[in-house]
């Protein structure tokens, strides 16, 4: 067992940031803005080998720019038509979201993919989110009509029944007031812990919906979502995978952040996931890709 003092200080770090973010600022900034490198540009339209455009769903702390610097240009030179959203923000905290109410979060992406099919003219968009932007979407698949309008699903290292935060959060308790803050304060932190009444409603349906396929793709070495196969959905076999990184390459070290921001072993089987027809086998060499 860890010692007190190591499980105490990154349950400190939670509620600290957690007041700190909540903190009024006194001065207003924009949303995070940079360089997109060819993906949000709404006058791409899809090709007929890559129809659907992809939506990227940031995670807790991110933003549509900073999560995906990576990521989107590996698809944008693939052919998609990319995009990606801002949601979960919170007045007065610039560049980090994804801290907002899940449920409303998701009336957001709502939005947003109209906004992309209206720009595309496609009848469906694949989502690829990380962290809460794997997890949220189902949300909108199941209370917000987005099972029409979505293709496939993939998760890299989703929380879709939620985190322990390897334990931490049964400490909550012992720290008065430390739950309301969160709960009150960044919503989104608190949606997140297992066994949270967002949770249980999200996942009293079933983990799927018909008719949206399904990827999750997680990393022995997630120290946020925990246990790491918490991510995994249960669902037909034909509908749902959920796969290991470490089981794709045992030299694959990434964790809860590079999976995303770096990882192109996740990358490729990612983009498997969003072409099963031309799907090629990843492995160790993927990251040559």
């Amino acid at each position: 067992m860890l010692p007190w003092r190591r499980l105490l200080r990154p349950l400190a770090v939670l509620l600290l940031t957690a007041a700190a973010l909540a903190a009024p600022s006194g001065t207003a900034q924009a949303a995070a803005t940079g360089p997109s490198r060819g993906w949000n540009d709404f006058s791409c339209k899809p090709s007929a080998a890559h129809p659907r455009p992809v939506v990227l769903v940031h995670g807790t702390l991110g933003n549509s720019v900073d999560n995906w610097l990576g990521f989107a240009p590996y698809l944008v030179h693939r052919g998609y038509c990319v995009f990606s959203l801002d949601y979960g923000q919170l007045p007065g905290v610039p560049f980090f979201h994804g801290l907002g109410p899940v449920d409303k979060s998701a009336e957001q992406l709502s939005a947003y993919v109209d906004r992309v099919l209206g720009a595309t003219g496609a009848r469906k968009v694949d989502i690829v989110g990380h962290s809460q932007g794997g997890m949220m979407p189902n949300y909108y698949l199941k209370f917000l009509g987005g099972a029409d309008k979505v293709n496939a699903l993939v998760g890299l290292a989703p929380d879709n029944h939620g985190t322990t935060l390897s334990g931490l959060t049964k400490l909550l308790p012992y720290f008065p007031g430390a739950e309301e803050l969160i709960s009150t304060k960044t919503p989104a932190l608190a949606d997140q812990i297992a066994g949270s009444p967002f949770l249980a409603k999200l996942n009293a349906p079933g983990d799927t919906v018909p008719g949206v396929r399904y990827t999750v793709i997680a990393t022995r070495y997630d120290q946020v979502v925990t246990p790491y196969r918490s991510g995994f959905l249960q669902g037909p076999g034909s509908q749902v995978r959920n796969v290991v990184l470490q089981d794709l390459c045992p030299l694959d070290f990434s964790e809860h952040l590079t999976i995303a921001l770096t990882d192109r072993i996740a990358w490729h089987e990612a983009l498997n996931a969003l072409d099963p027809a031309n799907a090629e086998p990843t492995t160790c060499a993927s990251v040559f890709d």
